[in-house]
């Protein structure tokens, strides 16, 4: 056989689980507040970073190389991948460009 086994939760037990968004509400506001804006650019700005940091890796490159590709130092690079420093447009399009990767805006 060796199917995907299927974990099954009744309808009572689901609607008695915590929800995301009442933790998300709780813990940083009403969506459209400025708490909770905050919270979802910090979060959008870690995805990002991850993704330098993993094509970084995938290249097996370490911070001190890409660091001297774009000019800045490993410990900004090591700040920037575990989210302590916010990074400006400009950094990222420099990092992503030493990495080979191409990002586009969507409209939509």
């Amino acid at each position: 056989m060796g199917g995907k086994s299927m974990i099954q939760i009744s309808e009572e037990k689901w609607a008695k689980m915590p929800k995301i968004e009442d933790h998300l509400t709780e813990t940083y506001g009403e969506p459209g507040t400025a708490s909770r804006k905050e919270f979802e650019a910090k979060t959008e700005a870690w995805y990002y970073a991850e993704l330098l940091r993993e094509e970084r890796k995938r290249q097996k490159l370490t911070q001190q190389q890409l660091g001297e590709r774009i000019g800045k130092k490993r410990e900004y690079i090591s700040a920037l991948e575990k989210g302590q420093t916010d990074m400006q447009l400009s950094t990222f399009m420099l990092i992503a460009n030493a990495l080979g990767l191409k990002f586009s805006l969507v409209v939509g």
